[in-house]
């Protein structure tokens, strides 16, 4: 049987009134699956603080971040104005229409493992129980961790959570879930946190 009551005190009580519904829903059903779950779900979270994403970018972060869509002049515009910055960045991809469709700020990421473009958001609207293309505030209102387990067990992130304790294993998971290693070295100390919490040594 799961036991992760010393995370009682370690995450939000929000958090840890749901985590136990989500896992066993969800088969994160051991020791190092939990640990891998909840390590990365802080990390991409900001320790369970975010979710939503940010797009409150200045000039400067819109030139380093978002290379490929801004030049200069176009860094200047869109500085600091989020739905317009979202509505560009994400526009004809993962299911969203164009610019002036606004569903890039509309499908923005969300939950603590952020569900991102329109696509995503019509796969989890077919297993939640509310309309949540409609209502997409939803995901980080009151689901946000839901959508954090769902997102897990359709990757199968829990097949490679299964392969150990290692490094390795902790870049494979999040290149699945960031789609690179950005935050690698967070993510390895929050998930040696976890586990010495979990595992009570």
């Amino acid at each position: 049987m799961l036991d992760f009551s010393r995370l009682k005190d370690k995450i939000p009580d929000k958090v840890y009134d749901e985590l136990l519904d989500i896992l066993i829903k969800y088969n994160i059903n051991t020791d190092l699956r939990v640990t891998h779950f909840i390590s990365q779900c802080a990390h991409e979270s900001m320790m369970f603080s975010k979710v939503e994403e940010n797009f409150n970018y200045s000039r400067e972060g819109l030139l380093k971040i978002f290379k490929k869509y801004f030049n200069p002049e176009s860094a200047t515009e869109f500085a600091r104005k989020p739905e317009l910055i979202a509505n560009k960045v994400y526009a004809n991809r993962m299911g969203n229409g164009d610019e002036l469709s606004g569903d890039g700020w509309k499908y923005r990421g969300r939950g603590y493992i952020q569900l991102t473009g329109k696509s995503n958001y019509n796969l989890f609207n077919s297993v939640c129980s509310e309309d949540i293309i409609n209502s997409p505030e939803l995901v980080a209102t009151k689901y946000p961790l839901e959508v954090s387990g769902w997102f897990w067990h359709t990757r199968n992130l829990n097949k490679i959570a299964d392969t150990g304790i290692n490094s390795e294993v902790i870049t494979k998971i999040t290149k699945n879930i960031n789609g690179g290693i950005n935050g690698l070295p967070d993510r390895i100390i929050l998930f040696n946190k976890f586990w010495r919490f979990i595992r009570y040594e």
